[in-house]
């Protein structure tokens, strides 16, 4: 998998906005990628040191637009840790 395969979107939500201060940033990953390729995809796209990477899926939730009900898909999150000082700079604020 390419690099831009691997890493489908940053997450923007006020707790992974907030954990940038520490270089922690969230993805949004392909589901099938491993922690090595995420940290290899990051440290491709961005030219930054990888520290550590941690992943968790994410469940679909049920909705309701009416009376029809659907759910969302399920997706993978990755929690990359960067190296002291290092920033991504496309991403911050």
């Amino acid at each position: 998998m390419q690099p831009e395969q691997i890493i489908i979107e940053p997450v923007v939500t006020e707790k992974a906005v907030g954990s940038r201060a520490a270089s922690r940033y969230v993805f949004r990953v392909h589901a099938a990628a491993t922690k090595i390729d995420i940290a290899g995809a990051v440290r491709a796209l961005f030219k930054v040191k990888v520290e550590s990477v941690n992943t968790s899926k994410v469940r679909a939730k049920k909705r309701v637009r009416g009376t029809t009900v659907g759910r969302t898909s399920n997706w993978k999150k990755a929690y990359v840790t960067l190296s002291a000082g290092q920033k991504i700079e496309e991403l911050e604020v």
